[in-house]
């Protein structure tokens, strides 16, 4: 089947940019979540498109009470119902005491002792868990406020607020509920760096309940050092809707009229090729080209106010060199 050839290669390909990611900047992120997480994405995805969890099961190759029980099992803890296991965590860890490895290990004996231990570890990674030892004579305990205050204040040039300033962009207007699951890993972070971001003019409050904030611009400087997650999660959300739009049979017209869609050009080129520059500057020249285009329709639209129901149009470009040595019996080179 084509469609599942291609599915895998899509797979394949985006491990690839996560494992980039994951060690960007000599960093090394924790991934032991990802698999849980791409399961249960998947499913809401299905859900949210009508499928039934029937057919959801089946296209995940289980038995539709092994699918119900691991939907559940990832959304709520295993021994304390009603909350996720992040959640159940962290709450027994700030009740005051310091607790060792053995005693969440008991604490949370309904649930995947693998999946305990990421949450310790997630916890730990971003400063709401202080952890000490080594082995199974690890202690932990919440650290307090005060403390993640103080870890917090290098935050605004992490990239944090970047991050979430693009996501409010392209998903706004969002709530608190929809911010706090995207920052599910940095909840300590979240409400400090809204603050900053309403305090700089980034993002506005929408009035009525519940809050709700979005953004109208978002600019993340060429080159910057700060602020590049921002960049790549905006690139490539743009990839992912204009792909799904193009395959959407409500988007039929809009692909034939040319609205919709992408192209995809590789040049074969060499120092002393007469149209080398011409090729390697395509990415310059579309930069040049749209940023100009953005500042006549900014200046248009400050004058003239935006409609409340209007189009985005959402344009992307990328450009990536890779060098090749041609084999010898490549026919390309053939005389």
């Amino acid at each position: 089947m084509s469609v599942k050839i291609l599915i895998d290669s899509v797979v394949r390909q985006t491990t690839v940019l996560i494992a980039q990611l994951a060690t960007a900047g000599g960093v090394r992120a924790p991934l032991a979540h990802i698999a849980n997480q791409v399961f249960l994405e998947l499913s809401r995805e299905l859900e949210g498109q009508g499928i039934s969890r029937k057919v959801s099961a089946d296209m995940f190759g289980m038995a539709l009470r092994t699918y119900l029980r691991r939907v559940q099992w990832l959304n709520e803890s295993g021994t304390d119902r009603g909350r996720t296991l992040w959640e159940a965590v962290l709450d027994y860890l700030s009740q005051g005491e310091v607790r060792s490895r053995a005693a969440v290990r008991q604490r949370f004996a309904h649930d995947d002792d693998a999946l305990v231990r990421g949450v310790l570890h997630d916890l730990t990674e971003n400063g709401l868990v202080f952890c000490s030892g080594s082995g199974p004579a690890q202690m932990y305990r919440a650290t307090t406020k005060a403390e993640q205050l103080q870890m917090q204040l290098p935050e605004g040039s992490s990239g944090f607020d970047e991050l979430l300033w693009a996501y409010i962009y392209r998903e706004g207007p969002v709530d608190d509920q929809g911010l706090t699951e995207f920052a599910a890993s940095k909840p300590a972070q979240l409400q400090p760096a809204l603050a900053r971001l309403l305090e700089f003019g980034r993002i506005e409050l929408e009035d009525g309940e519940p809050t709700r904030y979005r953004a109208t611009r978002l600019e993340v400087l060429l080159g910057s050092a700060v602020g590049w997650e921002a960049a790549v999660f905006d690139h490539y959300q743009a990839l992912v809707k204009t792909v799904c739009q193009r395959l959407s049979p409500e988007s039929k017209q809009d692909v034939t009229n040319g609205r919709v869609g992408g192209s995809t050009f590789t040049f074969d080129v060499w120092d002393g090729h007469p149209m080398a520059d011409e090729a390697n500057l395509c990415l310059a020249r579309f930069r040049e080209t749209h940023a100009e285009l953005y500042e006549r329709i900014e200046r248009y639209n400050a004058d003239h106010g935006v409609p409340e129901r209007h189009d985005q149009v959402i344009v992307y470009g990328g450009q990536c060199v890779v060098h090749r040595q041609t084999d010898d019996h490549d026919t390309r080179m053939e005389s």
